[in-house]
């Protein structure tokens, strides 16, 4: 275990069209906390169909956030931190996939974070001259034997000096697909017993959830680091939309104070303090490291690190 809570948080790839000085500003908020690494998250096409002069539709794969790799390279380059970029079942080809790991791999970036993704993605499982990962357990199978300098045509990947490393998503609130919180739990063993070197959450508002999990973790026999991922709430209608789309609970005192506000800056008030309050107890309770959630919250981000770092 690390002596000191370390600092790490997630960034999005810029929107097609726009700069990557948006990026560097989000970082430049951030930097003074010394953060171990930056995640960077991935994202696949998107389709839109587009009207022909005979009246019908083409459909064409439009990448509204381009350049995962590209973003990496560019971070790890100009700060001199570990960036760590995001791969993706969703949307992505194995194919594609491999030439994303040969990028990366030339350019010496070698810490990831496998995910499954979108669960509706774009490349269709059932036809037959498409090979795609379906689950986050498939691409770490893809990943490993990469490692092993096994090709998808069945040549040698020579030069692959450093292996990747990589981490994985956990749920202490229970994947939203799982039956129940044992299942969950096992499918986390699979991914360490299978190479996962750490396991970062889903974002949570309870810590007694988090510990709980955990606990049940480490009863398992799951030994890497569990790393919490915290996102300080910034706007009114997050009350509703986190425990909607993240499927996580509120805990009663956070919700009836966020209810009381009439404002996003108040709510943004609210949100830091909370933020402040979980942090301290984990950091009390010896967790190796603080993962942030930025998207619309970097300066709350900025302000909790502050009192805490």
């Amino acid at each position: 275990m690390a002596e000191k809570t370390t600092f790490s948080f997630e960034i999005l790839p810029p929107l097609k069209g726009n700069s990557i000085y948006k990026v560097f500003k989000t970082i430049d908020a951030l930097r003074e906390f010394e953060p171990k690494n930056i995640n960077i998250t991935s994202h696949h096409s998107e389709y839109v169909y587009l009207p022909q002069p005979d009246g019908s539709h083409r459909r064409v794969a439009v990448v509204k956030r381009p350049g995962t790799v590209a973003v990496a390279a560019a971070i790890q380059n100009r700060y001199g931190i570990t960036a760590v970029p995001h791969i993706i079942c969703s949307g992505f080809t194995k194919e594609e996939t491999e030439y994303a790991l040969l990028d990366l791999n030339f350019l010496g970036i070698t810490n990831l974070f496998l995910l499954r993704g979108d669960s509706k993605p774009t490349a269709t499982p059932n036809d037959p001259n498409v090979r795609v990962n379906i689950h986050a357990t498939d691409l770490q199978e893809q990943v490993n034997a990469f490692n092993r300098g096994e090709g998808l045509d069945g040549t040698h990947i020579d030069g692959i000096e450093t292996p990747f490393i990589y981490g994985m998503a956990c749920y202490p609130e229970k994947h939203e697909e799982a039956p129940n919180m044992a299942s969950d739990i096992r499918y986390a063993k699979m991914k360490v017993d299978a190479g996962a070197s750490y396991l970062v959450t889903q974002m949570f508002f309870d810590n007694s959830k988090y510990f709980e999990f955990v606990d049940r973790c480490r009863e398992a026999g799951i030994t890497v680091p569990i790393i919490p991922g915290i996102k300080p709430i910034v706007l009114m209608n997050q009350l509703n939309v986190l425990p909607r789309v993240f499927r996580v609970d509120l805990p009663e005192p956070l919700s009836n104070a966020l209810e009381k506000c009439r404002t996003n800056d108040e709510v943004k008030e609210v949100g830091v303090e909370w933020s402040i309050a979980q942090c301290r107890e984990l950091i009390a309770r010896g967790v190796p490291s603080l993962h942030f959630y930025t998207l619309f919250a970097t300066e709350s981000v900025r302000r909790v690190a502050a009192e805490i770092y």
